[in-house]
């Protein structure tokens, strides 16, 4: 990116959680009604968050570790699992193949949030997360590849490149109650990720854990250089690296996060979200 654009970004200044061990911790996720996610302790940095509409034609996936499209949907009820599963499902992959020129992109999940409706205790639905991390590590990234790709019937591609890419779009505009923010890819360190586990329970069971995974959790560099999208359109999306089997120095993850917007103003509509969890199959 162009270091003389980049110094004339508009931004904003606030305050990001991270963690400060390099000690595995765990985070235990359970229901909204049976008790709170137990969450690893982080610490407060202030940081800033540059506005990066400006750099939409310099961005890489390779190289920043996400992009941002206008890609706009037919999709008209992002909470009803159905439509989504059948509708939007498809309609992802055919955008991401062609925006990547991806041999093939496998959506396998997605996750809807919204506060509100997470707090009222809506199916399905998840609060937007406050915390750096990174959704895959370099044990877990291979380990759901493989997983995709042999649930699907792809078990031959796994000898190719692959990613997983996350595809995130919000349900209602703009966004201006916790955006995402994203630490560009080129500022990172491997030292930076830590390894964490998460436990995920249910309803019926709340001693042990139905799904188990590790993420990466982040820890503050002074180098970081964060990036955000201001009043994000739900015709606007973001693709964020999350894991490449590449191993020649190009994005392997990316730090993101959402944030208490300094620039809230007095009335808003708080945010909502989807994000689709992809395989990309270069």
């Amino acid at each position: 990116m162009d270091q003389a654009n980049f110094t004339n970004l508009k931004y904003v200044e606030t305050a990001l959680s991270f963690v400060e061990t390099s000690t595995p911790p765990t985070i235990r996720v359970y229901p909204k009604l049976f008790g709170s996610t137990e969450q690893v302790p982080e610490v407060k940095h202030k940081v800033k968050i540059f506005d990066c509409r400006e750099l939409w034609g310099q961005l890489s996936l390779d190289v920043a570790g996400f992009e941002v499209h206008k890609a706009p949907s037919k999709i008209n009820n992002f909470y009803d699992n159905t439509e989504v599963v059948e509708k939007y499902y498809p309609e992802v992959e055919r955008k991401m193949e062609e925006i990547l020129s991806a041999h093939k992109v496998i959506m396998f999940d997605h996750n809807v949030r919204s506060q509100v409706k997470a707090d009222a205790g809506q199916e399905g639905v998840r609060e937007p997360v406050e915390g750096a991390h990174n959704d895959y590590t370099l044990s877990s990234g291979p380990r759901r590849i493989a997983e995709v790709l042999k649930d699907r019937g792809y078990l031959d591609l796994i000898s190719r490149r692959c990613a997983l890419v996350n595809f995130w779009r919000p349900i209602i505009e703009p966004v201006v109650d916790m955006p995402l923010a994203i630490c560009d890819a080129q500022t990172t360190e491997l030292e930076d990720f830590v390894a964490t586990k998460i436990e995920h329970f249910q309803e019926d069971n709340l001693t042990t854990p139905t799904l188990t995974g590790e993420i990466y959790s982040f820890k503050y560099n002074p180098k970081h250089r964060w990036f955000y999208v201001p009043k994000m359109k739900s015709s606007e999306v973001i693709l964020l690296k999350c894991y490449d089997s590449a191993d020649d120095g190009r994005a392997c993850f990316t730090g993101h996060t959402g944030f208490l917007n300094p620039d809230l103003p007095k009335t808003f509509t708080p945010r909502e979200s989807i994000e689709a969890r992809t395989v990309v199959v270069f």
